[in-house]
């Protein structure tokens, strides 16, 4: 009898150790699952970002040849928008291994587009029949809706990036994101004066200069 007590004891500690192990491997593996999915969300909201600017660097193009249309624009207006757009595209950002010195970079090359564009719609107040063209007119619309979705799309961005990144620092998360090697998203930076929420409007004060005007979301 003892000796089947002494062999049921023996088989008894391993079992509790391996059911013990089991369990641990089902908490990592749901936990690093978890990590995984809000990961990619994460990285798809910055590829929906880069979109959003994308889609409103595709409508420059559009803009600079309708505006050329007037004979008497000012040239240096429309190669600092040219300029800007192509340093704004030459700059993206890898959602795999994002930081913020690229997320810095990233912002502020569109930041400077954002300023050109602003100082192009700001001059172009000078010159009535541009205005009145419909071409234009309906770029303004299609920039200010452009626009609204970078907003939209950066303040997702920085939804996702907060979950995400408080996921990875509560217990018990945060072993397997130590273990598999789960590091922090970097957030956007405020806008300068962003104190509030952006409101875009691309319809220019009265009192507007080229010098003084920006687009108002930036």
């Amino acid at each position: 009898m003892k000796g089947k007590s002494y062999m049921k004891r023996s088989w008894t500690v391993p079992a509790i150790i391996a059911a013990i192990v089991v369990v641990v491997g089902m908490l990592l593996a749901a936990s690093y699952n978890g990590l995984v999915s809000s990961r990619e969300t994460v990285r798809g909201s910055i590829n929906n970002v880069q979109t959003q600017y994308q889609r409103r660097a595709d409508l420059i193009p559009n803009l600079v040849q309708t505006v050329k249309g007037d004979a008497n624009f000012e040239k240096t207006t429309l190669e600092a928008v040219v300029s800007a757009r192509a340093k704004a595209t030459s700059i993206t950002i890898d959602p795999s291994k994002a930081t913020p010195e690229q997320l810095q970079q990233y912002q502020n090359a569109q930041g400077e587009l954002s300023q050109a564009l602003g100082r192009l719609i700001a001059v172009s107040e000078n010159y009535p029949e541009l205005k009145a063209t419909q071409a234009f007119r309906d770029l303004m619309t299609q920039l200010e809706g452009t626009e609204n979705r970078i907003q939209i799309a950066r303040a997702d961005y920085g939804k996702t990036v907060q979950a995400y990144n408080a996921k990875i620092q509560r217990f018990p998360t945060n072993i397997s994101a130590g273990l598999f090697g789960f590091s922090q998203f970097p957030y956007f930076a405020a806008d300068k004066g962003a104190e509030t929420a952006p409101k875009v409007d691309f319809t220019p004060d009265k009192n507007c200069t080229a010098d003084n005007c920006a687009i108002r979301n930036q």
